[in-house]
């Protein structure tokens, strides 16, 4: 067995408010201690595009628009890509690191997207990843492996929020290095 690696993993969250979609992408080293830090503005989709898109809009904002934006400016290159948003699993089809998805509800997340339970112990919520993705299992395993056991991989979320919402208090739109 190879030995692990100690990742730099990527954490991305996107969600909907008064202004549209908007999202924050942290990357971390393998305990937690941020690397980078970018937020996107605000996106809202017009009524056009809501037609034209139809039920992929929101695939369309979150992997697309947002969240492939927002790990193409950044400097630090990740190993994993967790992200609280379901949409954001796109991503996988368009980056080259692989993708979980943290599911902090009582109930199965519901998706278009066939998933697949990825537990691991550093994470207070479920893990899922696309279950077509099978290739992906044993890397996900691999890059798990290299986190510090302690390190919950929900509470990034948490700091990315409150980032985001201190940002706009200052009136930035992207961060660079934390």
């Amino acid at each position: 067995m190879a030995p692990a690696i100690a990742p730099q993993l990527g954490f991305l969250t996107i969600f909907q408010e008064a202004l549209g979609f908007q999202g924050g992408f942290l990357v971390t080293n393998s305990w937690g201690r941020p690397l980078e830090f970018r937020l996107s503005s605000a996106v809202a989709p017009n009524r056009v595009q809501q037609i034209l898109y139809g039920s992929t809009l929101e695939e369309y904002l979150c992997a697309d628009l947002i969240g492939k934006t927002l790990l193409e400016k950044t400097a630090t290159a990740i190993h994993l890509l967790v992200t609280d948003n379901v949409g954001a699993l796109a991503l996988r089809s368009r980056i080259a690191v692989p993708v979980l998805y943290l599911h902090l509800g009582e109930h199965a997340p519901t998706s278009e997207r066939r998933l697949a339970n990825h537990a691991h112990a550093s994470s207070s919520g479920v893990l899922y990843r696309e279950a077509a993705l099978e290739h992906d299992a044993t890397a996900i395993d691999d890059l798990l492996a290299g986190i510090d056991p302690s390190y919950d991989l929900a509470e990034p979320f948490s700091r990315i929020r409150e980032a985001m919402t201190e940002a706009r208090r200052m009136g930035g739109s992207t961060r660079g290095a934390a």
